[in-house]
């Protein structure tokens, strides 16, 4: 499979300048960025997550310290929401420099970005500044949303053209998945492969390759379809709120719609890359161009200074509890909150053909507009992708990594029926209802598009420049994603009937990757892929933990905890325990969460490495297989914690239990005599229902340890968990020994409650939150015994199962399950 991935590639644009072969594998062992703007520190900061040592520049200050708008800068990311730092504090691991001072530094870096204001003239300066200093291996590349990258390359020396290239983050860098490469015709082929597999698997991002055109791919999709879309809402008369109810998840979108998306954009952010569209293009070179003009509201909010969300201001307005929205003929914010009518929700579930062709013959202004911000995204796309893009997959993912859309153009246009909606399209072209009268490409109606049925294959996807179908770009990066994302038509093995099944109920799949997809030690680790809604974990879902525990010991070398996708899982089934809990009573569940804590126990002392791969929520039930597990492996973007207060429980299938026996170890392998400090946190965390934000955030509160493997790309997560089992098993891995260790005892339990007392009575929890902490308190702390008292894991379990079933009969429980199982939303009372 190897050799047959490798042959599946395909040259790359650019110069044809060839890597010598005794080249050595580049490496980013520091980076520069230039440029202590927005995007430029959270760049900055997105380097210190995945652990890139990096040094940020910026002009010297005129007074105080040279380097004052870098320390400025950095100081300011820690306020930023979302937060562009795993934890805050590593905002101090951030470099700081000046052009004035600090240029030799230069020297050392590998990779520099350039994330300056958008300004041509002002980062050929900077160019020309920067030349001397700059290494004869390093990359140079230019962070911007849309200026011409073969232009900027003009200004450097010709030693350093085939090393400079274009590459553009998505704002936040640390959340927005898609970052674009783009090449001049001086760029070395070898020079983007390895820029691209830097921020594959260094940044943990996906790639698309862009030609070098005003707002390259994704910007230039999402801004002309954003403004076809203002237009469409001036012609159906419709208000921003019920436009973003349409366009939002409903739609497949992003849940923020559109004009909610433009507010946390910046409305000046929006009306720069329009005008980068205005300002480089025309109507001989976009045929939609026409349709390109700053909106009147628009121009409206951003003459009264309103940006959007950092002005607290823009298409929306908070006024307390109350969200407004704007109204342009009164220029005044209005009550907002309206939703879109309940049948478009309706049709918007079909399939996607039925769903077409009900919006396309609707009646109503809310079902002929989706038809129109439909068609009109089709026909763009259509029309420009020669021009922006190699491929059609190319658009697809960039609106889907850069978007957050669930379908690309291509793919929800092929998956309607192709032909079927190119002819819709070509009637309202016709009809003069679109908004250009630009025919679709001969490729949409005749030949091998037409044939297959989309622009999507098996062979690969429709590249009209080549007119021919072809294959995702294969780098050796590639080879660590088993199972990548894929458009539809592809038909690309899914990972849920992937390799060799041993086992398989409705619950979970236990199986192993063929040999050929896992290199020469493929098929050694068993992967225990849970399949019940959210990952949750059922008592079908432990027995199936406990068999692959079982298989393993006699064949396999490991096992690894992965179910494809997010999230890792999102707590216990507490719905499947309902009818148990009202034909039995509270003995059917102390059975139950005795068996969930035979399963983590099974887990921990199984004889082979257990490896929990995770992404996404690993939260309650998911934390307890987490930290029982032998390794973790984790997606920097996961979410991890004990959260059962939120429904008015205890953890209880070990998770207190884990906190005592971590403080215990902690404590032991100190000076320190006291366990209580050891503690605090952990129960704390528990108690407040704390969960770690990004890998970094889940280790600093104790569900990580410093020894867990943190993986900045999801799709990478597979690879290393199976090799971590691998590496374990082949260094001769044995289960810990189960050891008694120290609790705090009453003493310990009494301090937290003082504490607890504060709390209550100064207003922080209510009297069922200070019950519930109060019996964490006793879990954590041993019960009823004396300070420094040696337990094993099974007696604080037994804590652990009466706390939990005593809350279950609580009437203050009952209603917060309730309420979280009815409205997915947690009940303080």
């Amino acid at each position: 499979m190897y050799k047959e991935r490798e042959e599946r590639g395909q040259a790359e644009p650019g110069a044809n300048s060839e890597r010598p072969k005794n080249m050595s594998r580049f490496q980013v062992k520091k980076v520069a960025v230039l440029g202590a703007g927005v995007m430029g520190a959270q760049i900055a900061a997105h380097l210190v997550n995945v652990r890139v040592p990096v040094v940020l520049f910026d002009l010297p200050a005129k007074e105080g310290a040279k380097n004052g708008i870098v320390a400025k800068a950095i100081e300011g990311l820690k306020k930023l929401k979302p937060s562009p730092l795993g934890v805050p504090e590593d905002a101090v691991l951030i470099g700081q420099a000046n052009y004035e001072e600090h240029l030799e530094q230069l020297r050392d870096c590998d990779l520099i970005i350039e994330a300056i204001a958008e300004r041509m003239d002002w980062k050929l300066d900077l160019y020309k500044k920067i030349a001397p200093f700059i290494a004869p291996h390093a990359i140079v590349a230019s962070n911007t949303s849309g200026l011409s990258i073969t232009r900027l390359s003009e200004a450097l020396p010709e030693a350093i053209k085939p090393r400079f290239c274009g590459i553009h983050f998505f704002n936040p860098p640390r959340y927005m998945y898609l970052v674009e490469l783009i090449n001049t015709p001086t760029t070395g082929a070898h020079v983007l492969d390895d820029l691209e597999t830097f921020v594959t698997s260094g940044l943990g991002k996906g790639v698309v390759r862009a030609k070098d055109t005003p707002n390259f791919i994704a910007n230039r999709v999402g801004i002309a379809g954003m403004l076809a879309t203002m237009k469409e809402v001036e012609r159906f008369a419709l208000t921003y709120d019920v436009v973003d109810d349409l366009t939002g998840k409903k739609l497949g979108r992003a849940s923020s719609g559109t004009f909610r998306t433009a507010d946390v954009v910046g409305l000046d952010t929006m009306a720069h890359v329009v005008k980068t569209l205005q300002d480089n293009l025309n109507t001989q070179t976009d045929p939609f161009y026409e349709s390109f003009g700053t909106p009147e509201v628009l121009k409206t909010l951003l003459e009264m200074g309103n940006l959007g969300q950092k002005a607290k201001a823009g298409f929306y307005k908070k006024a307390g509890r109350d969200v407004l929205r704007f109204d342009l003929a009164s220029r005044e914010y209005v009550p907002g909150g309206a939703k879109a009518d309940e049948v478009y929700g309706r049709m918007l579930k079909k399939p996607a053909g039925e769903r077409l062709k009900l919006l396309r013959e609707s009646e109503g202004p809310q079902g002929q507009f989706l038809w129109s911000i439909l068609r009109n995204s089709f026909h763009y796309a259509a029309v420009q992708l020669a021009s922006i893009a190699d491929t059609a997959r190319d658009v697809d993912f960039a609106m889907r990594w850069g978007f957050g859309m669930k379908q690309g153009p291509f793919e929800l246009w092929q998956e309607a029926g192709w032909l079927q909606v190119a002819n819709w399209i070509r009637e309202d072209i016709a009809s003069g209802k679109a908004l250009s009268t630009a025919p679709l490409p001969d490729w949409v109606f005749k030949g091998p598009v037409a044939e297959a049925g989309g622009v999507h294959t098996t062979e690969g996807s429709w590249n009209p420049t080549a007119k021919k179908f072809e294959p995702r770009r294969v780098l050796p990066v590639y080879l660590r994603q088993h199972f990548p994302e894929t458009v539809p038509g592809s038909k690309a093995p899914g990972f849920e009937t992937a390799g060799k099944t041993l086992h398989e109920s409705g619950a979970i799949r236990l199986w192993t990757l063929d040999a050929d997809q896992d290199g020469p030690s493929g098929g050694q680790v068993v992967i225990a892929s849970i399949k019940t809604k959210m990952h949750a974990i059922s008592p079908e879902v432990a027995e199936g933990l406990q068999l692959a525990v079982e298989i393993a010991e006699k064949d396999y070398q490991g096992v690894v905890i992965w179910s494809g996708d997010d999230p890792f899982s999102a707590g216990a089934d507490l719905q499947a325990m309902l009818p148990a809990f009202m034909a039995v009573g509270v003995s059917a569940i102390d059975e139950a969460e005795h068996f969930l804590q035979q399963t983590m126990l099974r887990l921990r002392y199984a004889g082979v490495p257990v490896v929990s791969a995770i992404r996404g929520m690993a939260l309650g039930g998911g934390c307890e297989i987490a930290v029982h597990s032998a390794r973790r492996v984790v997606a920097m973007e996961s979410y991890i914690g004990l959260v059962e207060v939120g429904v008015g429980l205890v953890p209880g299938a070990g998770g207190l239990t884990y906190i005592a026996r971590r403080a215990a170890e902690s404590q032991a392998a100190s000076v320190h005599k006291d366990i209580l400090p050891f503690l605090t946190e952990g129960f704390t965390a528990a108690a407040m229902a704390k969960v770690g934000t990004s890998a970094l955030e889940s280790r600093k509160l104790g569900y990580l340890l410093d020894s867990d493997t943190i993986v900045p790309n999801k799709d990478e997560l597979l690879f290393v968990a199976l090799n971590e089992a691998k590496a374990m098993f082949t260094a001769g891995y044995r289960p810990p020994h189960k050891r008694q260790f120290a609790v705090a005892g009453r003493n310990g339990k009494a301090t937290i409650q003082g504490q607890l007392v504060n709390m209550r009575d100064g207003g922080f929890i209510s009297q069922h939150d200070f019950h519930i902490a109060g019996l964490i308190a006793d879990v954590v702390c041993g019960g009823d015994v004396d300070t420094g008292t040696l337990v094993t894991e099974e007696y604080l379990m037994t804590l652990e199962r009466q706390a939990f079933c005593s809350l279950l009969t609580h009437p203050k429980t009952q209603e917060r399950i309730m309420g979280m199982l009815s409205t997915g939303k947690p009940v303080r009372n």
